[in-house]
């Protein structure tokens, strides 16, 4: 499960659950972007500072890992690389998903090397308050025993409880000084305001 993460929030968690859940999946990996080359906002943490607040939010849960692959990475973070590099390290065998919001699923074929990415993992795509996945249904997602065109990648769409949170939100929340309790874990949430972040940044 790829993102900034920034911050993680109880979205991100309930999602990842019922990915692992719903598909029967060994472990959620939990992928905080280095240097995300779609996004360039200022308002974007340091990738270890938001690396500590996913390992807080996800502690406590054994199915859950959080990988440093992409905060490591000097270069910018492109999902088809750090594909590749779980499935080297996992094994050629190993049946990749990748957990993304129904929001960020439109862009999967405008991301780089999106036609062999689509031949190395299958994208989970989680329902969102505000979003409709009707037109992308249509479009993209195919029944199993169907082949996939060249270049198309294996969708599946999830349904999630309705969570209206965004990280977007938190922030503003943050700035304005409103709480964020019950929005992000409590570790999340005291490490945030330990260090001021959206305040002093």
């Amino acid at each position: 499960m790829g993102g900034t993460f920034n911050p993680i929030h109880y979205g991100h968690l309930v999602t990842a659950q019922e990915a692992l859940y719903q598909f029967g999946l060994d472990r959620v990996i939990f992928m905080p972007a280095g240097q995300p080359p779609h996004k360039q906002d200022k308002e974007i943490l340091p990738p270890e500072e938001r690396y500590l607040m996913t390992v807080i939010a996800t502690a406590s849960n054994p199915n859950f890992v959080v990988s440093r692959f992409e905060v490591d990475r000097k270069a910018p973070s492109y999902t088809v690389d750090t594909i590749k590099a779980l499935k080297k390290e996992h094994g050629p065998e190993t049946n990749l998903y990748f957990i993304t919001g129904a929001d960020a699923v439109w862009e999967i074929l405008t991301w780089k090397d999106a036609e062999e990415l689509s031949k190395l993992c299958t994208f989970i795509a989680a329902t969102r308050p505000g979003y409709s996945l009707e037109k992308f249904k249509k479009l993209h997602v195919l029944p199993d025993d169907q082949p996939l065109p060249r270049g198309k990648p294996r969708v599946y769409v999830m349904e999630i409880p309705a969570l209206a949170i965004s990280s977007t939100d938190i922030r503003r929340r943050v700035r304005e000084g409103h709480p964020i309790s019950y929005l992000v874990p409590e570790g999340v949430a005291n490490y945030i305001h330990k260090c001021r972040f959206w305040i002093d940044y």
